[in-house]
């Protein structure tokens, strides 16, 4: 087995910072609103086994997942919490939903007959949440159409509605459509309780995910919200409220100096030879490249931190290995630590930075560090 002192390129995951998280949220949130842990995509890439028994004892109220496998995943690992899963169930997945009392999502009259099939096949109701598209164009009814499927739901001997949501297509960016968006939502809703089937406080009522927190009103009828990568340290901007809360990032990310070699001026590094040297230069081999999670896009752009010190990053990222130039850092040793994302004393690289440099989105960094890296967990009662 290799010890953790020889890995290449590695993860560090603080639990404790990940309870800290949940109850600055909680406690800035009203105590009537149910929070929805959203755990898909490996708990964003933090490993759904070790992060799930954590929100669970941090007295979250119900998960939610991308996709069937997930959910069992968050079943096997604790009874009591409900389980949403946000994307469409495929017809022979339909099965798992009743064997471990998951909840489906409904956007169409055909999984509602499947779903009503389903429940009366194995003799019990099954919970769905009625999704309404309000503008995001993916899953959901189309809000227009949103009426004549809810009213449906209730000629179901087998379905039992527990939930309503949708989803902001630009929540944090575009408060005008957002704005919009929850207008449609909230008169649709309005709509639906006229007709007299529905009690809101029997239901969870939920739109608002970590983007829109900012915008959330405690006083509508919504009573949760879906939280998911701020949960782990990501704020949409650092000046608003949330931000405020302590926030921390709970991933650190590191690799090693695998070879130190001279080259000199007008050599050029890498692939596509896209730098050219304008000095005599000492340059670090780093063991890791986007055959880890480095993005491509930090090519001649990224830096890194060793010793303290940034170091900037030459030529284009590669699968294994990554260039950085230490010509200014002359006590550089082979097998020495390079914080990827992470901090030292005085200097800092954060997911944000990394994302911002790619030109793509902090969720898309989370969930391209790869397999490869193992993941070493902090404050974990469960190891």
């Amino acid at each position: 087995m290799i010890s953790s002192s020889s890995r290449r390129c590695w993860a560090t995951i603080d639990l404790a910072a990940l309870e800290r998280n949940i109850g600055r949220i909680r406690c800035a949130l009203p105590s009537q609103i149910k929070y929805i842990s959203v755990v898909k995509a490996d708990a964003y890439g933090h490993g759904l086994p070790q992060v799930v028994p954590r929100l669970m004892q941090s007295f979250i109220d119900c998960f939610a997942v991308a996709t069937v496998h997930e959910a069992v995943t968050v079943r096997e690992l604790g009874a009591g919490w409900p389980i949403l899963v946000l994307s469409p169930v495929l017809p022979e997945e339909d099965a798992f939903l009743a064997e471990y009392n998951l909840m489906p999502t409904v956007s169409s009259l055909e999984e509602l007959h499947r779903f009503e099939a389903l429940g009366k096949s194995w003799g019990k109701k099954i919970p769905v949440h009625l999704k309404v598209d309000t503008g995001m164009g993916r899953a959901g009814v189309w809000h227009t159409c949103a009426l004549s499927l809810f009213m449906e739901i209730f000629q179901k001997q087998n379905v039992s509605l527990s939930g309503i949501y949708t989803h902001f297509a630009s929540a944090g960016r575009d408060l005008d459509y957002t704005r919009m968006q929850r207008e449609i939502f909230s008169s649709l809703l309005m709509q639906f309780q006229d007709l007299g089937y529905i009690n809101f406080e029997d239901l969870m009522i939920h739109a608002d995910n970590s983007a829109g927190l900012e915008t959330f009103d405690s006083k509508s009828c919504f009573n949760g919200i879906r939280l998911g990568i701020i949960q782990f340290g990501i704020l949409s901007d650092s000046n608003s409220w949330v931000g405020k809360l302590g926030i921390e990032s709970i991933l650190t990310l590191k690799t090693r100096v695998g070879l130190i070699k001279s080259l000199p001026k007008d050599a050029t590094v890498g692939y596509g030879r896209t730098y050219r040297l304008e000095r005599d230069s000492r340059i670090a081999i780093v063991t890791a490249g986007y055959g880890d999670g480095i993005p491509r896009g930090l090519s001649n752009r990224g830096t890194v931190i060793i010793k303290g010190k940034k170091a900037p990053v030459i030529g284009s990222v590669t699968m294994d290995q990554t260039m950085i130039d230490i010509t200014d850092l002359p006590e550089i040793s082979v097998g020495d630590e390079v914080i990827l994302i992470g901090k030292s004393a005085n200097e800092s690289i954060t997911i944000s930075d990394w994302s911002n440099l790619a030109n793509t989105i902090e969720w898309d960094i989370y969930c391209s560090i790869t397999k490869r890296v193992p993941r070493n967990y902090l404050n974990n009662p469960f190891s």
